[in-house]
């Protein structure tokens, strides 16, 4: 899944997605690694952080990621000042959106 982030914001986005999501970021190949953007994994998801220079946030498309601790995920998220909003408009699923620091939707499922 790609994302987009303004320029100069990859230390932000390794916070973000390293720090809090529990992701490690991945090497981008040397020819796309000039253009700048971070990559980062979890298991066999991966999210590419592409920088834009006339950058508008993914509000509505989004990556969903299943997450094995996900009450310890939104706990670690609340506590470092991220917005959390659980929603329960499926049934049996518990789920929450949250917005990575450029605006972009990230949905998190429990598995």
């Amino acid at each position: 899944m790609q994302l987009a982030a303004p320029p100069r914001s990859e230390d932000e986005a390794r916070r973000f997605y390293c720090e809090l999501l529990g992701m490690h970021e991945i090497p981008k190949p040397a020819l796309l690694a000039q253009r700048g953007g971070v990559w980062f994994a979890s298991g066999e998801v991966q999210i590419h952080i592409g920088i834009e220079q006339d950058f508008r946030p993914a509000r509505k498309a989004h990556p969903a990621i299943r997450c094995t601790d996900y009450e310890g995920l939104l706990s670690r998220l609340r506590a470092a000042g991220v917005e959390v909003s659980e929603v329960d408009d499926i049934p049996h699923v518990r789920r929450a959106h949250v917005q990575d620091p450029f605006g972009n939707r990230i949905e998190l499922i429990a598995e």
